[in-house]
């Protein structure tokens, strides 16, 4: 008898390319599947798992890592593993997989549709056209070209970086705030360090923001920072909703401390949908969907899956979390 794999989703429509890398691997394995409310599964079945795929949205605890008696790895889609209690996994042999770098070019990208949608919007000229407007009255308030504009990064990490690139080959100004990456670095990449987060936004047209959420990052971006920024300034954020205060935001835009915000993560994932975010006149919000691309997804599925084979077959694996 092969290993058990048992997967928390209820995003996926199917699960082909996984099944696939498994039963490649490991010909007599099961895989069984449950959803986000996974307790009853857990107690039923789960706590033989020799292997467990995990949404980025399921949340394994303490309690229900402890009930794990064969577990080896749990392994995330995703390149975040915040919802899993590393250390008392750790505590017990099992190993937290997740898939970095597999849809930097995708989140980058989405960037720099934000940026050219701020700049061009040309969704948003229906009105005008319905009240048979034409020319200059229909463009509103005029915004400064892209070229020459400022690209401000918070957390220039893989995707940072990238789209950092990205902006530089639309002759923007990019500059970026992270404490973990030198000046000389920075230089080389032709992005402006600042060692103050406060100054960076001060000076910035558009604001992406790229960081990992920690007990530091969580939170970072509240009202006193968003009162730094420009009043013409755009806010992206495609890192995770609870880095940015999500009610601090609804209120710089309500109150024009800034022009807007596009957000892809919102604070609590999956949402109600009554949550203020979605209601609020000068923020988009986009159903977490900015790493989404056939490329991407399929490197996703696949190496997540991979990641399991490689620890339940005592292989390097060099995606691992640790506290």
């Amino acid at each position: 008898m092969g290993p058990l794999i048992w997967i928390i989703d209820e995003e996926w429509l199917d699960y082909e390319d996984e099944i696939r890398v498994l039963e490649q691997a490991f010909p007599s394995c099961a895989i069984k599947k449950s959803g986000y409310d996974y307790r009853g599964d857990l107690d039923k079945f789960g706590y033989l798992a020799d292997a467990i795929i995990s949404q980025i949205y399921v949340k394994l605890d303490a309690g229900a890592i402890s009930k794990l008696e064969k577990c080896k790895v749990i392994s995330v889609y995703g390149g975040g593993y915040d919802r899993v209690d590393v250390l008392s996994a750790n505590k017990r042999g099992i190993a937290i997989a997740f898939v970095p770098g597999y849809c930097t070019d995708d989140i980058a990208d989405y960037v720099m549709s934000c940026i050219l949608r701020a700049n061009k919007p040309i969704d948003s000229y229906g009105s005008a056209l319905n009240d048979r407007i034409w020319g200059l009255p229909a463009a509103g308030k005029l915004r400064h070209r892209i070229q020459g504009s400022r690209l401000f990064i918070i957390g220039l990490g893989r995707i940072g970086r990238t789209a950092a690139a990205k902006a530089k080959a639309l002759k923007m100004e990019v500059s970026a705030y992270d404490p973990y990456v030198n000046e000389e670095a920075m230089d080389s990449m032709g992005v402006r360090k600042y060692d103050s987060l406060e100054e960076g936004l001060g000076e910035a047209d558009y604001v992406s923001v790229h960081a990992r959420l920690t007990s530091e990052t969580e939170g970072m971006i509240g009202i006193e920072q968003l009162s730094r920024m420009k009043p013409d300034a755009l806010l992206i954020n495609t890192a995770r909703g609870k880095i940015v205060r999500e009610k601090d935001l609804v209120e710089a835009v309500t109150n024009h401390i800034i022009s807007g915000a596009i957000v892809d993560v919102v604070a609590v994932e999956p949402p109600s949908f009554d949550e203020p975010i979605f209601h609020c006149p000068g923020i988009a919000v986009t159903p977490h969907v900015s790493y989404l691309s056939v490329e991407s997804f399929k490197e996703l599925k696949t190496r997540t899956a991979e990641n399991v084979v490689k620890v339940l077959r005592g292989e390097e694996l060099k995606d691992i979390a640790s506290v």
